[in-house]
């Protein structure tokens, strides 16, 4: 019979020891999210965050105002100046650092042109998103929500 217990202990201790070990490489920005406005509490668009080698991207995959569904990126500079925000590319070069956080890229915001230094942290098991963007010693946050 002990030998019986130990054995059943051992087995939950491990499936326990791989289930938190999945649950933390559950937890990245990787999805579909929500964006909402840090000024106006609204909801703006749906930006699709994509791994590709280690490395997030990610894309305006929806605006949700259809009288700005033909939005350009006036302010941008190089080649996304003048080019459509649907569909624009606006998180490049990020990587996971240390403690769940994800950083050293950077994103745009279409709106004023700016690009800034990214710093991505998953919150509420995955739910929700801190997106903090730094110009020097300035930054900005927004908590974009998870859709899928």
């Amino acid at each position: 019979m002990k030998k019986l217990n130990k054995t059943a202990l051992l087995s939950t201790l491990a499936a326990a020891i791989f289930a938190s070990q999945g649950a933390f490489a559950a937890i990245t920005p990787v999805g579909l999210w929500k964006t909402i406005d840090e000024d106006t509490n609204q909801a703006k668009s749906y930006v699709r965050i994509t791994q590709t080698n280690g490395v997030l991207s990610g894309t305006v995959d929806k605006i949700i105002d259809p009288a700005k569904q033909n939005d350009i990126c006036s302010k941008c500079d190089d080649e996304l100046k003048d080019q459509p925000i649907l569909g624009m590319t606006i998180i490049k070069d990020v990587k996971a650092q240390d403690d769940g956080i994800w950083g050293d890229g950077e994103i745009l915001d279409p709106t004023n042109g700016k690009t800034y230094t990214l710093q991505l942290t998953p919150q509420e098991e995955g739910k929700k998103l801190e997106v903090r963007g730094y110009i020097g010693f300035f930054y900005r946050n927004q908590y974009w929500v998870r859709v899928e």
